[in-house]
């Protein structure tokens, strides 16, 4: 199923949205075991609706950006409680926020690291590039 028809489509079986993105069927019962999906049941097969497809996209978009899956629920649950979408947006603005702080604190490790690994590296061949040092042997 490529993504033109699944825009186009209203039902959804599990293994139809495990395929198109990739995932296990497990993770998406996962999800729902987390009250993130909440597919309609006909009998005890999952049926999953437009709705459970947008969510599951934005599902895994956050976790793609590293936001925890409290985080992506309380995002869809203003996401169903505010028709206006105000407070979904603010609180999508402070995730963001919080995220960025912390992603721009990890690459100032990763670049002191970065830093101190080229150091290291740089006096190892200067060291083989001096020869060996009294008392050791080539």
């Amino acid at each position: 199923m490529n993504k033109h028809d699944a825009d186009k489509r209203d039902l959804f079986a599990i293994a139809d949205l495990a395929n198109e993105f990739g995932i296990s069927t497990r993770a998406i019962r996962f999800y729902e075991t987390k009250g993130l999906l909440k597919p309609d049941r006909l009998g005890s097969t999952r049926v999953f609706r437009r709705r459970d497809r947008a969510r599951l996209i934005l599902i895994l978009r956050g976790k793609r950006l590293g936001f925890t899956l409290r985080d992506i629920s309380e995002y869809l649950s203003l996401y169903d409680a505010d028709g206006t979408r105000t407070a979904q947006v603010k609180l999508l603005i402070e995730k963001v926020d919080e995220r960025l702080e912390l992603l721009r604190a990890q690459m100032a490790d990763l670049e002191t690291t970065i830093a101190e690994l080229t150091e290291i590296r740089q006096l190892a061949d200067d060291r083989l590039r001096s020869g060996p040092s009294e008392g050791e042997t080539a």
